[in-house]
Parts: structure tokens; C-alpha cells; sequence
């Protein structure tokens, strides 16, 4: 049972190595705004000046967190042309990776308090 627990410490805190940046972006209030906005739009993207638009954020503001939420496979960006359109996709692998680590950090939970109950 031991092993099994530390196995499971091993493989979480290995998922946080690899979430570490995405977990610190989304942790962000500009970030999260950011993301808010683009789960409301249609996912096809949304250009930086409707997202400073509906987020009342300066230009420079959205396009640097942009960048960020990019850079961590959080949102990625469609290009036509001369415009760049930024989405939220289930295909970016940070997002299968995030789920991951919560599903393993809430199993752990259950298995630890599964042990806990034995105790009492």
C-alpha cells in the first residue's frame, strides 16, 4: 500500500513539473479573464481588440498574457492573413495533461481518506 501511495506521489509531482508554468497562467486574474472571454466567444478566436474590449484591459495587457496562455499550450492562435484569431482548443495537450494531474491529485485524496477511515 505504501508503494502504491509514493508511486502516486511520484507520478503527481511529475504533472506539476509539467503544469507548473499553465497552473501559474491560470492562476493569473488577467489570465483568467482572458480565458473567460474566450470561452465565451464562438471558438473559432477572437482577435486581440474584442478581447481588450470586452475585458476592458489595455492592448499590451491581453497581448502579453496572450502570449503566456500560448506559450503553455493553454490557447492557441489561428492565423488569416494578416489577423491572428486566439481560441481555447481540446486538442493542446497542456489541457489533457492539467486533467490528468487533478484526476491523479483526487485520487490520491480518496485513497488517502479511504485510510484514514480504516483508522478510526
Amino acid at each position: 500500500m505504501e508503494k502504491e501511495c509514493q508511486e502516486m506521489l511520484k507520478d503527481i509531482t511529475a504533472k506539476f513539473k509539467v503544469c507548473r508554468k499553465a497552473i501559474s497562467a491560470m492562476g493569473d486574474e488577467t489570465g483568467q479573464l482572458i480565458l473567460l472571454t474566450l470561452l465565451e466567444g464562438d471558438f473559432n478566436g477572437i482577435r486581440v481588440g474584442e478581447i481588450t474590449a470586452k475585458t476592458y484591459l489595455s492592448r499590451p495587457a491581453v497581448s502579453h498574457h496572450l502570449k503566456i496562455l500560448k506559450e503553455t499550450e493553454i490557447v492557441n492562435i489561428r492565423r488569416e492573413g494578416t489577423k491572428n484569431y486566439y481560441y481555447l482548443d481540446s486538442k493542446e495537450s497542456q489541457w489533457e495533461t492539467l486533467t490528468e494531474l487533478i484526476n491523479l491529485i483526487f485520487t490520491g485524496i480518496q485513497h488517502v481518506s479511504k485510510d484514514d477511515s480504516r483508522k478510526e
